[in-house]
């Protein structure tokens, strides 16, 4: 990709220098716009060929894009659509959203050992629940989706839009957490006897109790189920590992998206603890929806303080140009003056959380917008702040 001078404070030089940038957060902290803006910016000045894959099932990516719809299958974002936002882009954006159903389906696909056992899998009767409802089930597919697509080397740079999860560490785990499943205790006690006409008399009660609850079909089509699919078994180990090569590789990056909203915050520094232990590299910090810096300015709390002290004098002033009356406007005044005090405090807070997020190369904070990103001029503006932070 090519490279760009960059300022610093910022994401330019950090996607600049890396092939995966995965963003990371809990629900409703702006992570999906944070990576579509992070994308189209790099795509816009960057060039080469810029990919940004959302795993969260919300569809509002699509939209701020421009695109009725877009699945498994990256789309290109047209150019003219940059035009109109009054950018002319590098290079190109594209943009993908993780079909679970349809992953799953290339996976059993590309690993089966033979046709047969292909079409065993996806023909049983719990394919479909598993795969799109089995725990760690999406994790694990968007880690082989992510996987796929770096390997084929059609992109210079990745963004990942990962799943909010309260326990952000599943989208990491769950390679290593899928091929433990296929090792664990459960599944040889489901199958064994399905690979056996022999059973122990110890293991016959519980089989016995089993099929009155379950329903003997049930149990044999989980076992025909698990039998077939731990023909992948080493594929799935070998995939686990490679993937797991991929993240602590220098050029993946992690960007930890939050606000700083005790909740959240809690949640990434959770996160960013969990990155330092595991050697994987944390690039960034965004912040989204942090008060203006205006707030911290000396001169504008003087002005304040002096509106506060002086604000019936003010209000009479502005009464003969305004059409009000003097006590209105007086008390409006000292409302506005009071207001700005109170969210300086807040923002004074602001600024001490944001000193105490040691660890990461840059701490990005971005002002709140307002509002929802409907377009791409609105994912390109948000993009400005983490480009080179106003």
């Amino acid at each position: 990709m090519a490279q760009a001078t960059t300022d610093a404070g910022s994401l330019a030089a950090l996607m600049a220098s890396k092939e995966i940038a995965i963003t990371c957060g809990s629900g409703g902290v702006g992570k999906t716009t944070t990576a579509a803006a992070a994308a189209a910016m790099a795509a816009a000045h960057l060039g080469g060929r810029v990919l940004v894959l959302t795993v969260d099932p919300a569809r509002r990516l699509a939209n701020a894009l421009g695109l009725e719809s877009f699945g498994n299958v990256e789309r290109r974002v047209d150019k003219a659509a940059f035009e109109a936002a009054g950018v002319v882009p590098r290079g190109e954006l594209w943009v993908a959203m993780l079909d679970t159903k349809q992953s799953w389906d290339d996976l059993v696909r590309r690993h089966a050992p033979d046709d047969a056992t292909r079409d065993a899998i996806l023909a049983n009767p719990l394919y479909e629940n598993i795969t799109t409802r089995f725990v760690q089930g999406h994790d694990y597919i968007a880690m082989e989706r992510l996987y796929d697509i770096h390997t084929a080397g059609k992109y210079d740079l990745v963004v990942v839009d990962t799943p909010p999860s309260r326990n952000a560490l599943d989208f990491l785990d769950a390679p290593a957490r899928m091929a433990e499943f296929f090792n664990s205790r459960l599944l040889r006690w489901l199958t064994v006897p399905y690979r056996s006409r022999m059973m122990t008399a110890a293991s016959r009660p519980f089989y016995q109790m089993a099929d009155r609850i379950l329903g003997s079909q049930f149990l044999q089509d989980i076992a025909e189920f698990f039998i077939l699919f731990q023909t992948m078994h080493d594929g799935f180990v070998q995939r686990a590992r490679a993937v797991q090569r991929v993240l602590a590789d220098k050029r993946t990056t992690f960007i930890v998206v939050s606000t700083l909203e005790s909740s959240p915050l809690r949640e990434a520094e959770f996160f960013i603890d969990a990155l330092h232990e595991r050697h994987l590299h944390l690039g960034a910090i965004v912040l989204n929806k942090v008060l203006p810096a205006y707030l911290l300015d000396p001169a504008a709390a003087s002005a304040a303080s002096v509106m506060e002290r002086e604000a019936g004098a003010i209000g009479a002033d502005l009464a003969p140009l305004l059409a009000a009356e003097p006590a209105d406007l007086t008390r409006l005044v000292a409302d506005v003056a009071a207001s700005f005090h109170n969210y300086a405090v807040a923002a004074t807070r602001e600024a001490e959380q944001r000193t105490e997020l040691a660890g990461a190369p840059e701490v990005v904070s971005v002002p709140q917008l307002g509002g929802e990103l409907t377009d791409l001029a609105g994912v390109l503006d948000l993009g400005q702040h983490l480009w080179r932070p106003r």
